[in-house]
């Protein structure tokens, strides 16, 4: 409780401070994960300390559109927002400040049917494993869910085989959207990812024992001209007002101890 009243109070004084200085223009690049609790989020911050915030890009991406690769070519930016493996990645190649890194949200794997579709079991390994080998066609991500599925998981799972032909990686859109469309049967992504989505009825997370949970965390571009007013948003995001639209968003308190806001 004393801790969650210091971290409120920390943040009032930040946002008070970044409402004192003149309103400057805060770009963000987000991952996918986190999107729709950052745009919600965003809209009280910038009423309340008249700073704009400017969306760069709201997918982590592939290649020569991926965050990183935008990053490495000079593009505009003062907040990353992406896998915290990925933001470790960006502050060891002198890409987001060192010391800058702050843990937003836990974001678990989960998979979706088209609306109305029946809702296969996977409540288990094993049911799980019966309905990804059945199913006529599956869509997955291009990031972190993805890797994580198409990498181990079905072999883990010892599927390998089953999946050609009837597996496919989506590159340029959310899987869900693939999924509404009756392009795939079964979809997976991030569950903040999956929810957003029109069409889709989520059928629930992985089970336990193969959920590969992933921390999103936001830094400070090396780059950005504006640190103290970005160094104030990723404070009011990490903030204990803001929890309550990160779980609406289908995401997890950054710290497992950490359930609800108090």
């Amino acid at each position: 409780m004393r801790r969650v009243k210091l971290t409120a109070l920390l943040v009032a004084c930040l946002l008070i401070h970044a409402a004192a200085v003149r309103a400057e223009d805060i770009t963000v690049m987000t991952s996918g994960a986190f999107t729709d609790a950052y745009l919600k989020l965003s809209v009280p911050f910038a009423h309340d300390t008249q700073h704009k915030i400017i969306t760069a890009v709201t997918t982590m991406g592939v290649g020569a559109e991926s965050i990183p690769s935008r990053i490495a070519r000079g593009e505009t930016v003062d907040v990353v927002i992406v896998a915290a493996e990925a933001l470790d990645a960006l502050i060891k190649d002198g890409r987001v400040l060192a010391g800058s890194r702050v843990d937003l949200a836990r974001s678990s794997i989960g998979m979706a049917v088209r609306a109305g579709a029946p809702k296969p079991d996977i409540s288990s390994v094993e049911a799980l494993t019966r309905t990804l080998v059945n199913a006529k066609s599956i869509a997955y991500s291009a990031s972190v869910s993805g890797d994580y599925l198409a990498g181990e998981l079905f072999q883990r799972l010892g599927i390998v085989d089953q999946m050609k032909g009837k597996a496919t990686r989506i590159d340029r859109e959310r899987v869900g959207a693939v999924v509404a469309r009756g392009d795939a049967e079964l979809g997976f992504q991030q569950i903040s990812e999956l929810l957003p989505v029109p069409g889709i009825d989520l059928v629930g997370p992985l089970p336990p024992a193969v959920q590969r949970v992933t921390i999103f965390a936001a830094g400070i571009a090396a780059s950005s001209q504006h640190v103290t007013a970005a160094r104030a948003f990723i404070a009011f995001l990490a903030s204990p007002q803001s929890l309550p639209t990160v779980l609406a968003a289908g995401l997890e308190a950054p710290r497992s101890e950490i359930t609800q806001p108090r």
